[in-house]
């Protein structure tokens, strides 16, 4: 492989919005699994690494995913005021690779060929771009909390559909370098890629109801 890309998978034991999030069932299996198994299919990633603090997961992942390496993540860093990039600092200081590709388990309907889509949009375009985050496209209208329109002109009443797109980082992917980690404690570099996911596809889970849809949908689109 000419780029060796690790994917790193944070996770913590706890989760205060939605309990045990990461390892609870989704669809028959823990949570975690399948962005794993999503990571685990990308023939571009050299290896998946699950950076977590649970005792649950480390024993669970050890026995159904043996090639993956696991980091126990230090004391100093498990508080959940800790920010990401501090704890992915101390990863990409643990495991050496060309590129890093960082994702959640709260996004279970991210499948491989849009992972394997984004590494080759990223590669493509480095070192012009020198890091790729995700997006989803929104065409609607937004104000800030000033009650100003930041997308639109209210006098001017367009369809959403022709609204110019606003993109919302997503937090599905970020790739990116040990040294734009290292020298901006940021997986963005100063001149990023954004790679644009469908809204369905990057369903994140942050509370108890996206859980539940998050379920519903993946089991919508598995009997189809």
């Amino acid at each position: 492989m000419k780029n060796k890309i690790v994917a790193l998978v944070p996770m913590r034991h706890d989760s205060k919005r939605v309990p045990g999030k990461n390892y609870r069932l989704f669809a028959g299996r823990p949570l975690y699994h399948h962005i794993v198994n999503s990571l685990s299919a990308c023939p571009l990633i050299a290896k998946v690494v699950i950076d977590t603090d649970s005792p649950i997961i480390m024993k669970d992942a050890t026995e159904n995913f043996p090639q993956v390496q696991i980091l126990e993540r230090p004391e100093h860093i498990r508080a959940d005021t800790i920010p990401m990039n501090e704890v992915l600092l101390h990863d990409v200081s643990q495991i050496k690779a060309d590129f890093y590709l960082q994702t959640h388990s709260t996004n279970p309907l991210l499948k491989t060929g849009t992972i394997t889509k984004a590494i080759e949009s990223f590669l493509g375009k480095y070192p012009e771009y020198d890091s790729l985050f995700s997006v989803t496209r929104l065409h609607t209208r937004l104000w800030d909390p000033l009650v100003r329109p930041v997308n639109h002109n209210p006098a001017i009443l367009l369809r959403t559909q022709d609204l110019p797109p606003i993109f919302e980082e997503n937090s599905n992917i970020y790739i990116f370098t040990h040294n734009t980690l290292q020298t901006r404690r940021n997986r963005l570099g100063e001149r990023p890629l954004m790679f644009e996911i469908d809204a369905l596809e990057s369903t994140d889970i942050d509370e108890e109801l996206d859980f539940k849809i998050a379920e519903l949908l993946y089991n919508e689109i598995r009997r189809k």
